[in-house]
């Protein structure tokens, strides 16, 4: 029965009456909307030499371990739930990122610690750290992201951090909630 249903239904556009009967319209003007975009972070300049002092209080012997397959993440107990929810859910609420792929562990270890003190300053609570993937690393695993996942988990300040959905950078890149100035205490 719908298959004969199906065969006598014929789409408006192919009907000339169809087309007779709205020969006259006109489309709408288009909305008079403002297309707003958020701006592009401004680059601060570094103060060095805090990145370096407390970049030395960060270890490299903590690994930071999950199974194969299984996304980077890491949340602080006693977290809300609809936190984490939110941050699971992607980059929307972005407000500063830095991307540190290509550069070795020891060039980003400080440029990762001076981006999270800038962040707490500015009360940036929402940031998006890119890694990399790794993809020409021997292992396949990128030596870059397990060590910015292990930093992140020894650093007070960050709350939680989830892997980004695909369409924010995906496997090479972590979302970061950080603790903001009214939590501290």
């Amino acid at each position: 029965m719908k298959k004969r249903a199906a065969k006598a239904y014929r789409a408006p556009a192919e009907d000339p009456l169809f087309r007779a009967s709205v020969a006259d319209v006109k489309p709408l003007p288009a909305r008079n909307a403002a297309a707003l975009e958020k701006p592009k972070p401004k680059p601060r300049p570094r103060d060095r030499e805090m990145d370096e002092a407390v970049a030395d209080t960060l270890s490299d012997s903590n690994p930071f371990t999950r199974e194969a397959g299984e996304p980077l993440s890491f949340t602080r107990p006693g977290l809300q739930r609809q936190a984490v929810r939110r941050l699971r859910r992607g980059g929307s609420g972005v407000e500063d990122e830095l991307d540190l792929h290509g550069l070795t562990v020891a060039q980003a270890r400080p440029l990762l610690v001076g981006f999270l003190e800038r962040c707490g300053r500015s009360g940036a609570r929402h940031v998006r750290i890119i890694h990399g993937k790794g993809l020409r690393s021997e292992s396949g695993e990128g030596v870059l992201k397990g060590m910015v996942a292990s930093w992140l988990t020894q650093l007070a300040d960050v709350l939680a951090f989830h892997e980004a959905r695909a369409a924010d950078g995906g496997s090479g890149a972590v979302i970061v909630l950080l603790r903001g100035m009214r939590d501290e205490g």
